[in-house]
């Protein structure tokens, strides 16, 4: 059996190795073996960080190969980069410092700002007011909580002309172009825009980019089809055309009648007594065929919390304030008042009126959209014009 035991001090330039052999019978011997020198032990370590030098400079020599041009090149190179990446943020600020203070968008129409600065674009502008009236509260500010109405609220020329030279994102093509002249590419430029093919009239329900419509029409199986395969198509699209032409057929029938008068009304809003107020409107006595009238307007059938609704429309309802000893059939519809920017569409209704049958249907006021009712609950009053015909008995 042997043992080794080693003993390298760190201090001392020998080591000394002590190896001791033990036999039963024999007694242990010692010996000592000599440490290589320190300078053959450095000369072992800079042979081995020789590579390492090496490595570093070719590296560096390939470095100075990448960047041979000159350094007033690279100055004017770096010069373009950091021009390009300043006027990109520039747009990008702009962009979120003439925002809307509401729908944090860029205005397509017009901008409004309060007296203390604040911008918000037309449609959040009506939106506020609108809600405002229907909370029988006072409408703010969204950021200063500063009061705002139609007397206040002025609009910011300057951030509508500088809105308009923004670059903006084309809806079809991803392309940007400015503001001023996006919806005209969009309608009539885009050759992605959607559109629909030429032979919609018989029936081609085909909708797709601009620029695979000609394809399209060229492959298109409608032209080929049978008269009898094409009367299905033509008979919906007269079935729409046939409720144009009643609707103006009984406004000629109507204009042949003997009592007609029409009155520019102006309808005001007002409160009921309930313990949660509702908003209606409601005009002064007019008359109109020896009685006193008046028009009656709600908000989405007064429904509760209509503050709260995305969609909203406004119906409206004749009432007869005055006995009448026999029924008056009267057709009536309404247009815009004078100087009166309201739009609505043309629909005649009609009620017999008598003592017991005071008041018409609450029927729709037809409006295009939720954003023209919005627009019309931001104004203190709706101008509009009714139109009544009265049948002779």
């Amino acid at each position: 059996m042997a043992e080794l035991t080693a003993n390298l001090p760190f201090s001392s330039n020998l080591i000394t190795a002590e190896i001791r052999v033990e036999n039963l019978s024999e007694s242990s011997s010692t010996i000592s073996i000599p440490q290589p020198s320190q300078s053959s032990v450095m000369s072992q370590q800079m042979a081995v960080e020789e590579p390492d030098n090496n490595n570093t400079s070719n590296m560096s020599k390939q470095q100075q190969k990448e960047f041979d041009e000159p350094e007033s090149k690279r100055q004017k190179l770096d010069g373009k980069s950091m021009k390009g990446k300043k006027f990109e943020k520039l747009e990008s600020r702009l962009g979120s410092v003439l925002c809307c203070a509401v729908c944090l968008d860029l205005p397509k129409t017009a901008m409004y700002q309060c007296v203390m600065g604040h911008l918000m674009c037309a449609g959040c502008f009506t939106h506020l007011l609108a809600d405002s009236r229907l909370r029988d509260q006072v409408a703010t500010c969204p950021n200063c909580r500063v009061e705002i109405s139609k007397n206040n609220a002025t609009r910011n020329l300057a951030v509508e002309k500088a809105v308009s030279e923004l670059p903006s994102e084309c809806q079809f093509c991803n392309q940007e172009f400015p503001r001023s002249t996006l919806d005209h590419h969009e309608r009539n430029e885009c050759d992605e825009r959607p559109t629909e093919c030429k032979y919609f009239l018989i029936g081609c329900q085909w909708n797709g980019p601009m620029h695979e419509a000609i394809e399209h029409e060229a492959q298109c199986a409608h032209p080929k089809k049978s008269g009898a395969d094409v009367m299905g198509a033509l008979k919906d699209r007269e079935a729409h055309h046939e409720e144009e032409k009643k609707l103006f057929s009984c406004l000629v029938d109507l204009l042949s009648y003997e009592k007609i008068t029409f009155n520019d009304l102006r309808l005001q809003s007002y409160r009921t007594d309930e313990f949660i107020h509702k908003l209606f409107y409601e005009t002064t006595r007019f008359s109109a065929f020896n009685h006193q009238w008046i028009v009656k307007a709600i908000v989405n059938n007064s429904q509760r919390d209509v503050h709260q609704s995305n969609d909203r429309f406004i119906t409206y309802q004749v009432a007869l304030k005055t006995k009448t000893q026999h029924p008056l059939s009267i057709h009536f519809f309404v247009l815009p008042g004078p100087f009166s920017d309201m739009k609505v569409n043309a629909k005649i209704y009609k009620h017999d009126f008598t003592d017991n049958e005071n008041e018409s249907a609450f029927n729709l006021l037809p409006l295009p959209d939720t954003a023209e009712c919005n627009r019309l609950l931001a104004a203190k009053t709706i101008n509009l014009r009714l139109v009544m015909f009265l049948a002779s008995n």
